[in-house]
């Protein structure tokens, strides 16, 4: 009897100790852990859940974890192509001076714009016409700097657009046309030339007494107007490490695009090829037997579960809120009211009594009124957007006033995001 007492002590201590072995609760039991190994010599081991398998690695080599798939609403199912780009395939920029010539008499004034005559007399020269040492008095000219992106990849002959801005005191850009202009990248090299008519979306009309601009009419854009003349060096096709870089930095998303490439790479390839790096960089290396673009074209248009933090946007100057979906309030107490202020100058014409040779004056008079109006305070709990954005629209305020809101509850420590104020 004693014996059969000891041996059932015995196995509950062993189920105690085996259940206290795995993480979070899992019986060690279902913990493998025999024999096999990463890339890197590292051992790996394999929980077993309820859900699915767990799969955890240590060292450097063959780094992988599965993260929970996810139910949240602000998880998003998007192309790898669309959170992330290739630091091998980046543009790269180049510049330029030029004149618009051919304006209606809204070019620069030469007086204020001294460099725009040296540009002309310069530019004549070098068309063989001698200048005369007199001043120039044309009012049909514009010296502009002439800006664009070269995409990656482009070949010599290949057409890009380009944006123009005035850079002396020209009204408008309409009508001009840019007289050809050399583009140079920080190397000093000349990757294209650059001319065609400006094209302008705004406009500038003056009278003698009124004038009404609409748009920008001092900057503009010429589609296909510059012919790449030198091509960017690039070893892409000689590339075996790739490195790609998320448009928003996200721990969660860099390790879900690094999961996402190691699955389809099992089955398509046999092995791990992609790492995360940090928030911003996922490292993939290319196998062999497939070419850099192949390979890549195969992974852009995998799918993954892209996550962003709350965050709340504020632009003061236009009144622009955007909240994101993930941002929260904790319940607090809010009473908004302003106090309005009104000055209102009344000057009186004093006139002298009559005959008494005393002199008209103006006497001022200052009438100031002060205005409450009736605060509302209300109570606001947002654990999701739209009992947030319920909850500030119960308020009745303006945009600015929902701005002040806002940064009120973020410094009361109440706003569970980030606030960016533009």
């Amino acid at each position: 009897m004693i014996r059969r007492l000891l041996l059932a002590a015995i196995a509950v201590f062993g189920l105690q100790v085996a259940y206290a072995d795995g993480p979070d609760g899992v019986p060690a039991g279902q913990l493998k852990a025999g024999g096999k190994q990463t890339a890197g010599g590292n051992a790996m081991a394999e929980f077993g859940g309820g859900d699915g398998n767990f799969i955890a690695t240590s060292g450097d080599g063959g780094r992988q974890t599965t993260l929970n798939s996810g139910t949240g609403a602000n998880l998003v199912n998007v192309r790898i192509k669309d959170v992330a780009s290739l630091q091998e395939a980046r543009d790269n920029q180049v510049v330029g001076y030029g004149l618009v010539i051919g304006l209606n008499g809204s070019g620069d004034s030469l007086r204020n714009s001294p460099f725009t005559e040296q540009s002309i007399r310069a530019m004549l020269e070098n068309l063989g016409i001698a200048s005369e040492d007199g001043r120039a008095r044309v009012r049909n000219v514009a010296a502009v700097i002439v800006t664009a992106n070269l995409p990656a990849f482009v070949q010599a002959g290949a057409r890009i657009d380009i944006n123009v801005s005035s850079l002396g005191d020209a009204s408008s850009l309409a009508g001009g046309t840019l007289v050809m202009t050399p583009l140079k990248a920080p190397d000093g090299e000349i990757y294209a030339v650059a001319q065609g008519s400006v094209l302008v979306s705004g406009f500038n009309a003056q009278g003698k007494a009124e004038q009404v601009t609409q748009g920008v009419p001092t900057s503009g854009r010429v589609p296909n107007g510059a012919i790449v003349e030198r091509e960017v060096k690039a070893r892409f096709a000689d590339e075996n490490v790739l490195t790609l870089q998320l448009f928003n930095p996200d721990f969660s998303t860099s390790v879900r695009i690094a999961d996402a490439i190691n699955d389809y790479a099992r089955h398509r390839f046999g092995k791990r090829v992609a790492g995360e790096q940090d928030s911003r960089v996922v490292v993939i290396r290319k196998p062999e037997g497939v070419s850099t673009a192949r390979f890549y074209a195969e992974l852009e248009n995998l799918m993954i579960m892209s996550d962003t933090p709350a965050r709340v946007v504020v632009d003061e100057r236009t009144g622009t809120i955007v909240i994101g979906n993930e941002v929260k309030i904790s319940r607090v107490a809010i009473s908004h009211g302003t106090l309005t202020v009104r000055i209102t100058e009344q000057p009186r014409v004093v006139q002298p009594e009559p005959f008494s040779r005393g002199e008209t004056a103006v006497e001022d008079a200052t009438v100031i009124e002060t205005e409450t109006p009736t605060s509302k305070l209300a109570l606001l709990d947002g654990p999701d957007l739209q009992t947030l954005v319920a909850g500030l629209n119960r308020l009745g305020v303006k945009p600015d006033g929902i701005i002040a809101i806002l940064q009120g509850i973020k410094s009361a420590g109440a706003l569970q995001a980030d606030l960016v104020v533009q």
